[in-house]
């Protein structure tokens, strides 16, 4: 049985990024095991604009009757979730800005959580329709926040990937790497270990 790895970072710092290193250290493990298959995208390289009125509305319109532009700018959000649903675990390598997100991150979330095709509103609360897939968050930090309130990072996350269905969810952090050479080697050395035991699971 394959299991299917889609692999999705957003550092604008590029190869330089920490999230985007703890991301190739996963993609090099998984790629040497047998029956896992890795997809990645970059965020940043493929970047996506943010979400306006005219592409929220082309969802709104039935797919045969769209315009030309409407077709177009509904098609990034269709190819984002059809890419979504063919795999079995998403891997996202997270840098904090600001104690958020990359924009980059929230515009893929923006376009992957659509009401009535990943997630529907029911008499009980919302509902996710992307089931029986798992995730994992690879986040890196300059400072330590894992399990402070300062930390509204995992939560925003774990929060989105549920609505839509996804509650199965690891986290691997790599805190404190702008707190001194030693503190930072100590910790990605840890990250890229937990990250080790994470690929063994797949």
């Amino acid at each position: 049985m394959t299991t299917r790895t889609l692999v999705i970072t957003a550092s604008i710092l590029g190869e330089n990024g920490q999230s985007k290193a703890l991301a190739e250290h996963f993609i090099a493990q998984a790629k040497s095991r047998d029956g896992v298959e890795v997809t990645h995208r970059d965020l940043v390289a493929s970047e996506l604009p943010h979400l306006n009125l005219a592409e929220l509305g082309s969802w709104q319109v039935a797919e045969e009757e769209r315009s030309a532009e409407q077709r177009e700018l509904a098609a990034r959000s269709d190819s984002l979730i059809e890419e979504l649903k063919a795999h079995d675990v998403v891997v996202l390598a997270v840098p904090m800005y600001n104690f958020g997100i990359p924009s980059q991150l929230k515009a893929w979330f923006d376009r992957v959580m659509r009401a009535g095709v990943t997630f529907r509103y029911t008499e009980n609360g919302p509902q996710g329709l992307v089931e029986g897939k798992r995730a994992v968050i690879l986040a890196a930090r300059g400072g330590q926040y894992a399990g402070t309130e300062m930390d509204t990072q995992t939560p925003h996350l774990k929060l989105m990937l549920g609505m839509i269905g996804i509650k199965e969810v690891d986290s691997v952090f790599a805190e404190g790497l702008n707190m001194g050479e030693g503190k930072r080697d100590a910790a990605l050395k840890e990250a890229r270990q937990a990250i080790d035991g994470l690929v063994e699971r797949l």
